[in-house]
């Protein structure tokens, strides 16, 4: 399907906007990387200093894995962008050489605070959409590294602790930053999808907070049992993961995503959200989805029990530090609980289901045809301006607003019958 220009009958919020606050949450995101980055050196160089080469090579293969990834999808899109976005970029060799040294992800970071600050200077529509367009790619690849990296390390650095009954100075800091760039990643990537709503239903405060807050009190739990069922079955901590890991690529692939560009692009792709969905829920398939994270949770709450079961089984009687393991993992629960109602507050009161801003005609949203078309990879916006305004011109990322149409269900029905400015009630 061609789509069409977006006039002022659309009533979508384009131009996007990119302020001083957005700029400074690039630059804040790239400083956790570049600081976790710095952490995760320390950690392993201490542990292989000290001769526990097992675990530092865990660290350092954990850092590669992650990093290979990254800079895969990185290069992918890159390849997959319009010659015009390309055009400021260096030769396609030598992006590849970068992503080849491992810096591809760290030269998308670098390059999107220089359109930041080129655009809070000059606050050109054109460089605006191109600033936001960067920022959305930006965040999908700080979430793949989070789950990648981040959150297997703090499984690991919490066993590690556990087995050894003492806390290094580095393993606190390593456990910090892995914190850290886990509730950056999920608040950055509640930002990205909500820059395709109207302007009062953008990021707030309120709902940021409760957002990262019930993410945060479901990951934590289950990151727990997990290190805990690792230290009396360290061997079968794998063989875990790749049954679950396997459950959840299965999962995925029956709901069909339509993510990558091309098809057997795809499958990378389906891998590395089964990885999160081994830690947290993350939806990728348009329409309610009640039934999908209600069987989600039930799962995930039932195999971290027999996880949590399992290391209870085997360390009767408790000693004192089994004691102090087991009274965080009593917390457990009602935190686990917490998350869970904290999820239904925010998709009951503050999750909007408004049509996404999206460049169509007038018509085709009137006539509620914009859910399950077909999209190309890329769609350029073009908004006719009033008066002595001239045309602006730039791309919507087909990424980010795949996503959104699924993260905010069914906004392009239940919008026109509820109305511009209401609120849904859907669950996701």
């Amino acid at each position: 399907m061609a789509w069409s220009g977006c006039g002022p009958s659309c009533n979508a919020p384009w131009p996007p906007r990119y302020r001083y606050w957005d700029l400074a949450f690039a630059l804040m995101g790239t400083a956790a990387f570049l600081v976790d980055l710095g952490a995760d050196a320390w950690v392993a160089a201490s542990y292989l200093k000290a001769g526990d080469y097992h675990w530092g090579g865990l660290v350092l293969g954990l850092l590669a894995l992650s990093s290979l990834v990254t800079q895969f999808f990185s290069c992918a899109w890159y390849w997959s962008d319009p010659p015009d976005l390309m055009e400021a970029l260096p030769a396609r060799r030598t992006l590849l050489v970068l992503h080849i040294l491992q810096l591809g992800y760290l030269y998308r970071c670098f390059y999107v605070l220089k359109v930041g600050f080129r655009v809070c200077r000059t606050k050109a529509d054109k460089d605006i959409a191109y600033a936001v367009f960067l920022s959305h790619d930006i965040s999908f690849l700080r979430l793949f590294e989070t789950f990648l990296e981040s959150a297997p390390q703090l499984v690991l650095g919490l066993y590690i602790i556990l087995c050894t009954k003492k806390a290094e100075i580095f393993q606190v800091l390593g456990i910090c930053t892995s914190f850290l760039c886990i509730a950056w990643a999920l608040l950055d990537y509640h930002q990205t999808l909500r820059s395709f709503l109207r302007e009062k239903h953008k990021l707030g405060r309120r709902s940021s907070t409760i957002y990262f807050l019930w993410n945060f009190l479901l990951v934590c739990p289950r990151i727990l049992c997990l290190a805990l069922f690792a230290v009396v079955f360290p061997s079968y901590v794998s063989l875990h993961f790749l049954a679950v890991w396997s459950a959840m690529f299965l999962w995925v692939t029956l709901q069909g995503t339509d993510f990558m560009e091309r098809t057997a692009l795809e499958w990378p792709y389906r891998a590395v959200v089964a990885v999160i969905l081994y830690f947290c829920w993350f939806n990728v398939a348009e329409g309610k989805t009640c039934y999908r994270s209600a069987i989600y949770y039930t799962f995930l709450l039932v195999d971290s029990a027999i996880l949590a079961v399992s290391w209870l089984w085997n360390t009767v009687p408790l000693n004192y530090d089994s004691h102090l393991a087991a009274h965080a993992l009593y917390a457990a629960l009602p935190c686990y609980v917490a998350g869970i109602l904290l999820r239904s507050v925010y998709y009951k009161c503050l999750h909007p289901t408004l049509q996404a801003a999206v460049p169509v005609t007038g018509d085709e949203m009137d006539n509620g045809d914009l859910a399950g078309k077909d999209m190309p990879a890329f769609r350029q916006l073009v908004v006719q301006g009033h008066g002595d305004q001239e045309a602006i011109r730039g791309y919507v990322n087909r990424r980010a607003y795949g996503l959104a149409q699924s993260f905010f269900a069914g906004t392009s029905k239940v919008a026109q019958h509820q109305g511009n400015g209401t609120l849904g009630d859907s669950c996701l």
